[in-house]
């Protein structure tokens, strides 16, 4: 079986890991909000709408399509799984700040 080389993108990830002693599922949690807030005030200047999910969705879809393109370099197959974790724990709070601003928005 030919040697696979680690990608720029899973070294980046590794030297971050190292860096912050936080768990992989934390840091997705911490970027997805990350995202959102960057979006929120640059982007939507202050207001929250579904339109501040956009960002988080394409950096979500953007990590895991090099994740899944990794995986098939690395295991020769696709980890579908890992990857629907990945994206659910980089989208969860954002959304649910989304839904739960639109809740208290409709009782106004």
């Amino acid at each position: 079986m030919p040697r696979v080389e680690t990608s720029s993108y899973q070294l980046m990830k590794i030297h971050i890991l190292n860096a912050v002693d936080l768990s992989k599922d934390a840091i997705h949690i911490y970027v997805g909000l990350a995202v959102f807030l960057v979006a929120i005030v640059v982007w939507q200047r202050g207001r929250i709408s579904w339109l501040s999910l956009l960002p988080v969705v394409a950096i979500a879809i953007i990590m895991e399509a090099l994740d899944l393109h990794d995986d098939s370099r690395s295991f020769g197959y696709l980890r579908w799984g890992a990857s629907a974790h990945d994206f659910v724990n980089t989208v969860f709070w954002p959304t649910v700040l989304v839904i739960t601003n639109r809740l208290i928005a409709f009782k106004r």
